[in-house]
Parts: C-alpha cells; sequence; structure tokens
C-alpha cells in the first residue's frame, strides 16, 4: 500500500514538474516577444510569472463593478466600467500599447493609422484568436464566425453572396411581413388599455422592446435564409440564447479571468456539462430542421434557393473541388446554421434596441424620423427602391452603431511575423481594438464624440469624422461582417414601421447599464412607454 501511495506521489510531482517545465518554456518564448515589441518603443504593465496581467485585470475589473452609466448624464459612455482596465492602461500608456494574459502576448491597438493598414492586409496569417474561439466552440461549432485560415475563405466565399445587396432587396417583403405581429401585438396591447379600468386616456402601455425586436430578428433570419417561420427554430433560438447568457456568467471568456478555481467551481456544479448537453440539444434541433428542408426541396424543386438549400448543395455536392467530406458535411451544415441564427438575429435586434432608446431620449429626433417616412412611404409601407431616400434613419443607424456597437472589439491573431505600417507584430501576438474606445475618440469624431449627434454622418461615413476607418461597428478588412447589407436594410425597415405607427418615450422603470454579454446589450432591458398615433 505503501508503495502503490509513493508511486502515485512521485507520478504527480513528476506532472507539476512537467507542467511547471513546459509552461515555463511557454513563458520564455512570450518573454521575447514582449522584448521585441518594446524595442520598438511600445510599453506597457509589467506582468507577473503564473498570470501576466490576469490578476491585475481581475483586480481592476472587480473595483469598478459598483460603477453605473446613467443616461441623464447624456454621454453614453461605457467603456470604462465595461473594460475598465483597457481604459486605465490607455490613459497611462497611450494608444498602443502591450499586456499578457498568461503566456498569451497582446497589443492593444487603437490607433486609426493602424487601424487603417491593418484594414489593407488581405492575408490568411491574421484570423480570430485561438483561446475566444476555443471558448467559442460550443456556442458557433466551426462556422464562419469561428473557422481561420482556408476554411474560413471557403465558407464566406458560399455565405458571403447570399448577403450582397440584390439578394437583400428580395428579403424585404419578408421582413415587412415578420415585423406585421409584432404591431399587432402592441396595436392590441394599446386597445386592451384603452378599455380597462386604469385607461390614462391615451392608452400608454409599457413594453420591454428588447425582447420582442429578438423575436422578430429571429422570425426574419429564419424565413429568408432558413424557408421556415420563427415558430420552427423557437427552441433553437432559445437555447443559444441560454447558452450565451451562461457562458458570459463564467467570467470575462476574452481573456480567461475566471482563473482555475473558477473553472473548477464550473465543472464541479455542473455548468460546463450543462452547456455541453444544450449544444447536443441545439445541433439535433438544426439537424431536425435540416432534414425537413432536404425533404421539402426534394418535393417541391424551386429556382430561389435559400441559405440552408445552398449549404446542402455545398457540403453534399459531387464536386471534389468544392464538395466537403462526407464525416465533415453534417457539421459544417449545422455550425454554420448556428452561427448564422445567433448572428443573424441577435446583433440586428439588439441595435434595433438601441435606436429606439436613442429616439425615445431624443424625442426631436425621433420626429424628424417620423415625417422622412411619412414622406417616403405615404401608406406607411416601407418598398425597397426608396428605402435609400431615408437620409434622416440613416444618419440614425450610423450614429446607434457608433455609440452602442454589438462588437466590442476588433482582434486578431498573427500566425506569422507581420508589418503593419512601421510595425513589426511578431508570430503569436493577438491584436485588439476596443470599438467603442475609437467611436469616442474626440480627436478623431470632435468634441461632442460622447453626445448622440446624428447630424455628423449627414454627407455619409467617409466625412463623419477625422478618419473614416474609425468608424468599424462591423468589424474591417477581409473579415468584414458578411451580414453588414442585411442588418443595415431590416433595422430600416423595422424602424421605419415602428416610427410610423407609434410615438415612445422612455419608462420611469428602464435603467441604462450596459452589459458586455459577447455583444453589448442593455443589462435590463429597453422599457418604454408607447401609444398609437
Amino acid at each position: 500500500m505503501e508503495v502503490v501511495m509513493l508511486v502515485c506521489f512521485i507520478g504527480m510531482v513528476g506532472m507539476v514538474m512537467w507542467v511547471v517545465f513546459v509552461y515555463g518554456i511557454e513563458w520564455v518564448k512570450s518573454q521575447r516577444v514582449r522584448r521585441k515589441l518594446r524595442m520598438q518603443g511600445i510599453s506597457g504593465p509589467p506582468p507577473s510569472f503564473l498570470h501576466g496581467n490576469l490578476l491585475e485585470m481581475h483586480r481592476i475589473n472587480t473595483a469598478s463593478q459598483a460603477k453605473v452609466v446613467h443616461s441623464s448624464d447624456h454621454t453614453h459612455d461605457f467603456t470604462e466600467s465595461l473594460f475598465p482596465y483597457f481604459e486605465i492602461w490607455r490613459k497611462q500608456y497611450g494608444l498602443l500599447y502591450t499586456y499578457s494574459t498568461g503566456i498569451k502576448q497582446n497589443l492593444y491597438m487603437n490607433s486609426p493609422e493602424l487601424i487603417s493598414e491593418m484594414n489593407k492586409l488581405m492575408t490568411l496569417d491574421l484570423g480570430k484568436p485561438s483561446h475566444i474561439t476555443n471558448n467559442l466552440a460550443s456556442l458557433l461549432g466551426n462556422g464562419i464566425l469561428r473557422a481561420n485560415g482556408l476554411s474560413w475563405s471557403h465558407q464566406r466565399k458560399l455565405i458571403a453572396p447570399e448577403f450582397y445587396m440584390e439578394k437583400v432587396k428580395g428579403m424585404v417583403d419578408l421582413m415587412i411581413e415578420s415585423t406585421q405581429p409584432l404591431l399587432t401585438r402592441w396595436d392590441k396591447a394599446i386597445a386592451a388599455k384603452l378599455g380597462s379600468d386604469d385607461d390614462d386616456g391615451n392608452g400608454t402601455v409599457e413594453v420591454e422592446v428588447d425582447e420582442d425586436l429578438r423575436s422578430l430578428a429571429a422570425d426574419v433570419i429564419s424565413r429568408v435564409c432558413f424557408g421556415h417561420s420563427y415558430s420552427k427554430g423557437i427552441e433553437v433560438f432559445s437555447k443559444l440564447r441560454l447558452m450565451q447568457k451562461k457562458m458570459s456568467k463564467h467570467g470575462t471568456f476574452l481573456f480567461g479571468i475566471k482563473g482555475l478555481r473558477d473553472t473548477l467551481n464550473n465543472i464541479w456544479r455542473g455548468k460546463e456539462n450543462e452547456i455541453k448537453i444544450m449544444e447536443e440539444e441545439v445541433e439535433s434541433l438544426i439537424w431536425e430542421l435540416v432534414e425537413e428542408r432536404k425533404q421539402e426541396c426534394s418535393e417541391k424543386p424551386s429556382s430561389k434557393k435559400d441559405l440552408m438549400q445552398l449549404l446542402l448543395e455545398a457540403a453534399m455536392s459531387d464536386d471534389d473541388s468544392t464538395s466537403l467530406p462526407k464525416d465533415f458535411a453534417k457539421q459544417f451544415i449545422v455550425d454554420n446554421c448556428k452561427n448564422i441564427y445567433f448572428a443573424g438575429h441577435e446583433t440586428v435586434a439588439i441595435t434595433a434596441s438601441w435606436s429606439l432608446m436613442l429616439l425615445a431620449t431624443y424625442p426631436e429626433w425621433q420626429d424628424r424620423v417620423r415625417k422622412e417616412v411619412a414622406q417616403v412611404f405615404p401608406n406607411g409601407i416601407p418598398n425597397v427602391d426608396s428605402l435609400p431616400l431615408l437620409k434622416t434613419l440613416t444618419m440614425v443607424i450610423h450614429e446607434v452603431l457608433r455609440l452602442y456597437p454589438p462588437g466590442a472589439f476588433v482582434s486578431r491573431e498573427v500566425y506569422k511575423d507581420t508589418q503593419i505600417e512601421k510595425l513589426l507584430v511578431p508570430k503569436g501576438v493577438v491584436l485588439w481594438t476596443l470599438i467603442p474606445t475609437i467611436h469616442r475618440d474626440p480627436e478623431v469624431w470632435g468634441a461632442n464624440a460622447n453626445e448622440f449627434e446624428p447630424e455628423r454622418f449627414k454627407d455619409g461615413v467617409s466625412k463623419a469624422c477625422k478618419y473614416p476607418q474609425a468608424y468599424v461597428p462591423f468589424g474591417l478588412g477581409p473579415r468584414l461582417c458578411v451580414g453588414k447589407n442585411f442588418a443595415m436594410v431590416q433595422l430600416k425597415v423595422v424602424l421605419a414601421l415602428i416610427v410610423s405607427r407609434f410615438r415612445f418615450s422612455l419608462s420611469p422603470s428602464y435603467k441604462h447599464a450596459p452589459a458586455y454579454r459577447m455583444i453589448i446589450e442593455p443589462r435590463h432591458g429597453v422599457h418604454l412607454l408607447i401609444h398609437k398615433i
């Protein structure tokens, strides 16, 4: 017995020594990379041996938890409360500095000139950081949002054409059709209020619009991309949303701040296993929808193919140059359905929610948009040819995306030494651009950078600020969001329909507290008081 215990003890000691040895080698490599950056004049917070700057980030983050941004300050600047370490280091080290997360070396890069140069790099040697993609594997699989290299390139070639403007124009009628149930539901709520004992005289009702807009956006993406309504995909959306919330609660997944103790606690409490179960359930549900779609396509062939049909054809093609290995085909379809389900509805819904919040806060802009919509669409129904005439609404959407971009970061891992302007970025470094910060830089946007001023976009994005490349709500470079056109058109359609039918203001129960849960969203929802015009 003693011999067995001795052997086990020696084995454990050996394993610990091996881990420390391997970690030490990686730490030395990391410090070598850090020295290369420092030799180019780039400084940053000094790292510790085991954690790099993670403990400091955790300490700063914990200290700022109590700070909440209130709408009464009219600045809409939430960066210091959500990403305090970046803001503290930016003020200390400038727009270009390096820091460490464990053995991973990072480069914070919020210089417009460097962002512009990075934007020009048409290379597969920059990709999504591996530690982020690993953390998001359960939610996104290996679809277009997570893939890198040739796999990403192949998927983008397949999916991007389905979101070109000519294709998106053909989706407008479906967008209008999907919005009607929401308008009807609000109409009925107002009518019920008018007939109730607590009627205030104008039928004003309180609505938490973000949940309604999620359902609407989910219905749109289901119809236009997968040929079925939200009712069929409701379980998929609800489970993906639940996975997103649980993964966000596990800690700051972007940087691994949760640490070993929190990871062990999650495993002990079954949270990791819970997410795995949900992942399997989502994939099973999606594959059921895929099988239904395959059956429908075989029974009723159509020349107009939706995105799911194209994914099926690409995966099952007999052409060796475009087809996928049969054992990979099913996962390819499921993963990209998960990506499009998640990204295609979540970001649009949140942007629409922030748009209504700001239009409620600034009623003069709500009136201007309403007047424009009435002029462009006298019958109250948008049409595809006149959407470009909505100049005021477009200005508002651009300003909403500037102040409340769904994505907080542009992040890229460098797979081999890469030259960006005069800067040589060593292999393995992760580049970070904090979008809310560059969207609020007074040097770029002027003294009113923290204020809601849609007028700044009156001459388009290119003339809205000093450096047009500093406006990146849809990302930048080769990985620019493929759904940009789809999102902009849908936002115009939905907001035009809502503004033309209802007048709204902020409810007293609304609490302005932006939160980061993979995207920037309202922590407590968006509560509005609405009444019919």
